[in-house]
């Protein structure tokens, strides 16, 4: 996902201003499941697995449409992240308490 191609020695201003919409939504991505996965070893790391798989699978991509497309499809995740995922504690056979 990251746009910036290591050839070029001098980066243009937008692929500079790309990048660091990258980086933000990376970081984001990263806090936003630190918040949303606390007390929870597993989900942290399974969470920290596919952020970094998913950069990682597209940081060749050059194509300023596809980087835009990713860019929105990362912070609609992270936005759904924020407010649609809850955590749940069994404290019975078919009960579930969330955390305060």
């Amino acid at each position: 996902m990251w746009p910036l191609q290591l050839r070029s020695r001098r980066p243009t201003l937008q692929g500079s201003r790309r990048f660091v919409q990258v980086l933000q939504l990376f970081k984001t991505l990263h806090r936003t499941r630190q918040q949303v996965f606390k007390n929870d070893a597993r989900a942290l790391e399974a969470a920290r697995i596919k952020i970094n798989e998913e950069f990682k699978c597209n940081k060749s991509e050059t194509s300023p449409k596809k980087i835009e497309e990713l860019i929105k499809i990362g912070s609609d995740v992270e936005l759904i992240l924020r407010t649609s995922v809850i955590q749940g504690i069994h404290t019975d056979h078919n009960t579930l308490r969330t955390p305060p």
